[in-house]
């Protein structure tokens, strides 16, 4: 096999590697590294030998992921104020062909992976969205199988207790966040309080970089004061419509600070709120004015 047909298997499946590497890690950016490792090392190996080229890369990229998510872990447990995932557009990591990769690359499901341990999460995302074998999981987290099925099983436990598989249509999705939006800058706290469920949480990332709340806000009357409190202080300049990690989200210019939000939604009501302020988890075209919208309309207060 020549370099140049090495150089095209790889590039084939590289939006899913990169996919892959995203849901591990939570980060596009080490995401891309991994990947670029994984393609230095491709590179070196005699691919002639190799027959499965796909399974292959993705154990690489699996082993990369896991050993950089162990040392990020520390480094995350000393992050100032709650460590979000970086938002991404979902044509940056890869194909959506099923329920499955959708619902792993939604951004409350990231957020609540955090809670796994990284060998749990590397055999969740594994198995529920690349659908791999438990035999070749096993050998790609060095573990037996029997232990990969109970991983599989802890973790699809703890998920499933913060997750809602039904979720509402994009159209949907979009309207309640911009009644949640105008409520919020109507100041209609009756209003803003009915859409959150009783158990609601509010994270806000600043990184140390800009304000944020150092602490989650829980329970829906905190929230919703916490949330009108924010417009009061702010304003807020511009909003519109932009897809994050899948689903409709708003991006925000409030107080000459752009950020990005996103909410889980159960039952109906939103049961978290994500505010992405740190700027360096939005230099993926967030942080800029000229973001491509949906085809949703942009919110009445955007010129």
């Amino acid at each position: 096999m020549t370099r140049n047909d090495a150089t095209v298997d790889f590039e084939t499946y590289r939006p899913m590697l990169l996919g892959l590497a995203y849901r591990l890690l939570g980060s596009m950016w080490d995401a891309e590294d991994v990947v670029q490792e994984a393609w230095l090392r491709w590179s070196d190996t005699d691919q002639a030998a190799v027959k499965e080229p796909r399974a292959f890369l993705v154990t690489i990229v699996s082993r990369l992921a896991l050993d950089q998510l162990r040392s990020a872990r520390v480094k995350r447990e000393a992050y100032t104020g709650p460590w979000l995932p970086e938002p991404v557009s979902a044509s940056e990591v890869g194909p959506l062909d099923t329920a499955e990769l959708r619902d792993t690359l939604s951004y409350a499901t990231l957020h609540l992976m955090e809670r796994l341990s990284p060998p749990e999460r590397a055999v969740f995302v594994l198995r529920e969205a690349f659908d791999l074998p438990y035999d070749e999981i096993a050998s790609i987290v060095d573990a037996s199988v029997a232990n990969c099925r109970q991983m599989h099983h802890r973790a699809s436990v703890r998920l499933a207790q913060g997750r809602d598989r039904f979720q509402p249509s994009p159209e949907d999705h979009a309207r309640l966040l911009l009644r949640f939006l105008d409520a919020a800058q109507g100041g209609d706290l009756a209003a803003l309080t009915s859409m959150l469920s009783d158990d609601v949480a509010a994270w806000t990332d600043g990184g140390g970089k800009v304000r944020a709340a150092l602490h989650p806000i829980e329970g829906r009357e905190k929230v919703a004061a916490f949330i009108a409190g924010l417009i009061r202080r702010y304003g807020v300049e511009e909003t519109r419509i932009v897809d994050v990690n899948g689903a409709p989200g708003l991006w925000i210019m409030a107080g000459g600070q752009p950020q990005v939000a996103t909410v889980a939604i159960r039952n109906g009501l939103i049961r978290g709120i994500y505010a992405m302020r740190n700027p360096d988890k939005l230099g993926r075209g967030f942080h800029r004015r000229d973001r491509r919208r949906t085809s949703l309309p942009r919110h009445p207060s955007a010129p």
